[in-house]
């Protein structure tokens, strides 16, 4: 692993993950039922495998690589923003299903948190048939987003990845996504399902979950007897960084003015991803992350800026053709 003392490795950085629609209402104080309540809308590319993958090309990553599935209605829009970010895509078209919808309703105050409505779509119908062992060729490090693990199929891509990686020597790394479906899935199937992850990247939600203690650094240092490294992620208290049931280091946060805090930790993610294949330290690199975080959350939506003063094409409208990228 880059970062331990082995130098930094050559070669692309490979998300497998979900690839969706955001629809991001930025509303102030609660809803207001049976009636109106005044927000700002935006359609935005997201997911959490996507977002992840846009942050690690933003941050420097020169080769980031992406595999996820979609509908025919946006194939060839989120197939054109990921391009546009620096990623290389290989979108699977689903002949079924429309491509994943995420309702993001952002309170405007001054946490500006986020309440998530999914319809996951296509984004979770990822499956063995769509892995293919030349994905991992020039790879050097493979990211699986946790939301694999929420869908039949999904669990049944996670181990045949793994086991090609483990064939390759390429390490893997894994973000565990969600509390809520954790909560459905299970502790005892998540854990038998990351056996082999080298890198395991929860929230401090996630992490408790996990672990079922009331202590973030506590259930770091528990998950760390499982994964080799665990990179906790603590939002405004920034990141622990835990190795063999220790917590080695506390990174603080970098102070923001939150907007929008959707895709915060995939930016976190994707930053240290990037840091680490540069040959940094865990710690460094979770260094790097807390500054990506910070700058997500001064924007609206789960990806970077635009490059060189551009912006995301425009929301796919209705009907949006089907993309020859499959």
């Amino acid at each position: 692993m880059s970062g331990s003392g082995d130098g930094a490795p050559s070669g692309a950085l490979l998300v497998v993950g979900d690839v969706v629609t955001d629809v991001v209402a930025r509303h102030r104080g609660p809803l207001a039922g049976g009636t109106d309540t005044a927000a700002a809308i935006r359609t935005l590319p997201g997911g959490a495998g996507a977002n992840v993958a846009c942050w690690a090309a933003h941050w420097g990553c020169p080769d980031v690589r992406l595999l996820g599935r979609v509908g025919s209605d946006a194939a060839v829009w989120h197939e054109r923003a990921l391009t546009a970010a620096g990623v290389r895509a290989r979108l699977v078209v689903d002949p079924q299903a429309p491509t994943g919808t995420v309702i993001c309703l952002v309170d405007t105050g001054a946490a500006a948190e986020r309440t998530f409505l999914t319809d996951s779509g296509a984004s979770l119908r990822l499956a063995p048939g769509d892995w293919s062992d030349a994905l991992l060729d020039g790879v050097a490090w493979l990211h699986l987003s946790g939301y694999l693990l929420f869908s039949g199929t999904g669990r049944a891509l996670v181990p045949v990845a793994l086991a090609s990686a483990h064939a390759r020597g390429v390490p893997v790394s894994l973000d565990p996504a969600s509390a809520g479906f954790l909560v459905e899935l299970g502790v005892d199937r998540f854990l038998a399902a990351v056996d082999g992850v080298r890198v395991l990247l929860p929230s401090r939600d996630e992490a408790c979950l996990l672990t079922g203690l009331p202590d973030a650094a506590d259930a770091a240092a528990k998950l760390s007897r499982h994964v080799p490294l665990v990179v906790a992620k603590q939002g405004a208290d920034g990141a622990l960084v835990a190795r063999s049931g220790t917590v080695r280091a506390r990174v603080p946060a970098v102070p923001a003015t939150p907007r929008d805090t959707t895709g915060a930790g995939d930016a976190f993610t994707g930053a240290f991803l990037a840091a680490l294949l540069a040959g940094a330290e865990p710690e460094a690199a979770a260094v790097e992350g807390c500054a990506a975080g910070a700058r997500a959350v001064e924007q609206v939506g789960g990806r970077p800026p635009a490059a060189r003063g551009g912006k995301p094409p425009a929301a796919p409208a209705s009907g949006g053709g089907r993309a020859a990228i499959d």
